[in-house]
């Protein structure tokens, strides 16, 4: 398996998950395309376009960090071209922007609500939209999307139907655009977190940083996606994969390497249907 002279755009790699998919891929000799917003350092959150580049270039990469808003069709249609002029072509799309408010209906203000469609769901259908053209002429194409599968039970909707809505909305692309895009051989599938991952998303929205300690590191997310980035674009599409379950069937056994505490409990993450069970030996909760 490798991805050496592969093309990743992908959104959101400043930091977390997204940076993690993108140093996994560079370690092969990758080309990856960091698409975020994140120009200068936030105060609170670390990593900027630059620093990323810095990271997947050390880690035997070729990077392109570019300002992306997924919001803005016209710099997301920029950005794509430019990333594909430079590297000859786009291989890999991993939608990974995301924003997150996980508020009740009365407490969710409109321009919250707007925010989370517009990059989740509005900001997915578009950066899949504009890579399409060109992974249509690679010869392995994948897009990711880091959504959940879709469990239509009120458990999740009840209380943050908002988010809910913004989030199965990259799934329902994936629904969608694969069955769409089948015949053309670029695959669309949806890869999620069992237990919540230690990232700036947990620390700041949601359990502090005490949350982390029960966390599992961005790398297993990284592990996973490099592994789906791997198989035949048509054999490998439509499907909604809980990140432990798709390495357990492609052989990893040593989960606790995940871990960010070895000794503490994993917090179960968002939307993981009932009927998912852990890989043996894995407890959650």
């Amino acid at each position: 398996m490798s991805l050496q002279g592969k093309t990743l755009f992908v959104t959101g790699a400043s930091r977390g998950i997204g940076l993690a998919i993108a140093l996994r891929a560079a370690r092969d000799g990758a080309n990856i395309v960091i698409a975020a917003k994140t120009a200068q350092a936030h105060p609170k959150l670390p990593g900027t376009i630059y620093t990323a580049a810095k990271e997947i270039e050390a880690a035997g990469g070729q990077a392109l960090p570019l300002v992306v808003d997924v919001r803005d069709e016209a710099n997301v249609q920029e950005a794509v071209d430019k990333a594909a002029a430079q590297f000859g072509g786009i291989d890999i799309c991993v939608n990974n922007a995301s924003a997150i408010s996980l508020t009740g209906t009365l407490s969710t203000d409109m321009k919250r609500y707007d925010l989370m469609h517009q990059i989740n769901t509005r900001g997915t259908f578009l950066t899949s939209k504009t890579c399409i053209p060109y992974l249509k002429k690679s010869a392995n194409p994948h897009v990711l999307m880091l959504s959940p599968p879709l469990d239509m039970s009120p458990r999740w909707f009840g209380s943050h139907v908002a988010y809910t809505m913004a989030k199965f909305g990259m799934s329902m692309c994936v629904l969608g655009m694969s069955e769409e895009f089948r015949a053309d051989g670029v695959a669309f599938n949806a890869l999620w977190p069992r237990t919540g991952i230690a990232t700036a998303a947990i620390q700041f929205a949601l359990t502090g940083e005490e949350g982390l300690r029960h966390c599992r590191t961005p790398e297993i997310m990284a592990d996973a996606a490099y592994a789906i980035f791997n198989k035949p674009s048509r054999e490998l599409t439509g499907q909604f994969l809980i990140d432990d379950t798709f390495l357990y069937g492609e052989g990893v056994r040593d989960f606790d390497q995940y871990k960010v505490d070895p000794a503490a409990t994993l917090m179960p993450d968002f939307f993981v249907p009932e009927s998912s069970e852990p890989p043996p030996g894995v407890k959650i909760g």
